[in-house]
Order: C-alpha cells, then structure tokens, then sequence
C-alpha cells in the first residue's frame, strides 16, 4: 500500500527543474532554467572549492544554481524531500557516508542525478548500485569536476518525461508521469498505481484529469484515469494495464477508444 499525501499536494514539473530570470552580459532578460544542486561533504575546504567551481561553472555556461551545503549524510536523508536536480556526494563522512545516504535517497527519489566525490576509485564500482551518474577523484580539478558536471546537466535537461511531486508523511516524493500506470479514486482518496508501487493523496479525480491533460491519460470511468502509454488492449470492454482489466464504463467508452486510437497512430508511426 502507497502511504496518505496532503490534499493540494501534487504539482507538475518538468526534470524537477524551476524557472528563473536573469541578466547576461549584452544587457538582455533570458529565461534560463534554475538547477538546483547539494553538496554534502564534511570537509570545509572541499565544500567551499565544489560551491566556487559550481560559480565558475555558471558563468562560463550561462545556468543558475540553487546550491545547498551539508556537512554530512544524514543531514541531506534526514531532509529530503526530492527537492534537489544533481546531488555532489563525498563518500567518506561521520556519521553516515555516501554510499549509505544514496541508498536511502535512491527509496524516494529515482531521478536525481548523484555524482559521488572520492579519494578512492573503487567506490566509482559500488556507485552503480545506486545508480550514480559518475566520480570525481580528490583532490579535485575544475576540469574533471565540469566535465562529469556537463554529463549530470546533460543527463537532466535530456530526460523529457515529466515528474508530479506527491506530499507525503514526513517528506515527499517525486513520481515519473511515463511510470503510471493509472490513478484510481476512491471517495476523496486517489492511489497513483506506479512501476515502483501504489502512492496515496487526497484530492478529486477531476483535478487531476486537468493536471495531466495532453499527457496521454484518459478517463475510462469514473474511478479510473489511465496511462494509454501501458495499455496492453481492450477485452471485455475493459482496458487491459499489466494484465488488470480496468471497465470501460458506457458512456466514455467510445471517446477512450478515440484517444487510445489516436495514441497507438501516433506511436506507430
């Protein structure tokens, strides 16, 4: 079972990523995209050197950072809320290291980008436990650190699928849209069933229809709304998502069977 969420908690983002605004040097507004980025290193030194290379990094690239600063493992688990795009990680801390601070990050959030910083290459092999992006070796050279930095951002701005950030008790998590299989309401209580398991929120059906519009969802009754991306095919009058059949009531039958049309045309071609 998912766990219970705030009414009014989800949101629609995309690549987890807020807007900003700001001068460049010929005197112009641009609309850049606000990265938003924590460091969680023990070492003062080291912490300050990443945090200037991250400034270094912004003016020779034209992005904006929103640069957090933690001093150990712990502090960024103890906070998390699936807030952050690119997370710097040192591997050896006090009170929890990396490693295990990515493990329990990695339970709420799947798409923040980590990047571990290290004095050991062979943390980079344990890194793919957690999926982390890269390494950087200490003492650390702006020229590694932008480098697997422009890999992190790559990684990010490429990633297209749209994110809902969900409010739940005692943090929040970030849910891929594409990982969906469908939103089921039950009275005033809506379940995201999901790849990676069933959330839970407050709110009505009708508002989250709106929130996912043109987003390949569509309503097959009243107490389904239905990602076309994982229906299988139509039995029985029903929508087949992963091998549950979801009833297609009559009266929005035909216009589920318009858009799931239209949806298999686009993909086939």
């Amino acid at each position: 079972m998912g766990v219970h969420c705030t009414k009014q908690s989800v949101g629609i983002i995309v690549g987890a990523l807020a807007y900003n605004v700001i001068h460049d040097d010929r005197k112009y507004m641009r609309r850049v995209l606000m990265i938003k980025i924590a460091i969680v290193e023990d070492e003062a030194m080291y912490a300050k050197q990443l945090e200037e290379f991250l400034h270094q990094y912004e003016a020779e690239n034209r992005e904006a950072f929103d640069i957090t600063i933690y001093s150990d493992g712990d502090q960024i688990v103890n906070k998390y809320k699936s807030q952050f795009d690119i997370i710097l990680m040192d591997v050896e801390m006090k009170f929890m290291d990396g490693m295990s601070a990515a493990k329990e990050i990695r339970k709420m959030d799947r798409e923040v980008v980590i990047i571990f910083i290290t004095n050991m290459a062979q943390y980079a092999i344990k890194g793919y436990a957690v999926d982390a992006l890269d390494y950087v070796l200490k003492p650390v050279s702006y020229f590694a650190f932008s480098q697997r930095l422009n890999r992190a951002i790559e990684r990010m701005k490429n990633r297209e699928a749209k994110v809902i950030m969900v409010n739940i008790k005692g943090g929040m998590v970030r849910i891929n849209i594409a990982n969906i299989y469908y939103i089921e309401s039950q009275g005033h209580t809506l379940i995201l069933h999901t790849i990676l398991g069933d959330y839970e929120t407050t709110g009505k059906m009708k508002e989250m229809d709106e929130k996912l519009s043109g987003m390949n969802f569509c309503r097959g009754n009243k107490g389904y709304l239905i990602n076309l991306q994982h229906v299988d095919r139509i039995e029985d009058s029903c929508a087949v998502v992963k091998g549950e059949k979801l009833v297609l009531s009559r009266a929005r039958k035909k216009g589920f069977m318009e858009a799931l049309t239209r949806y298999w045309g686009e993909v086939i071609k």
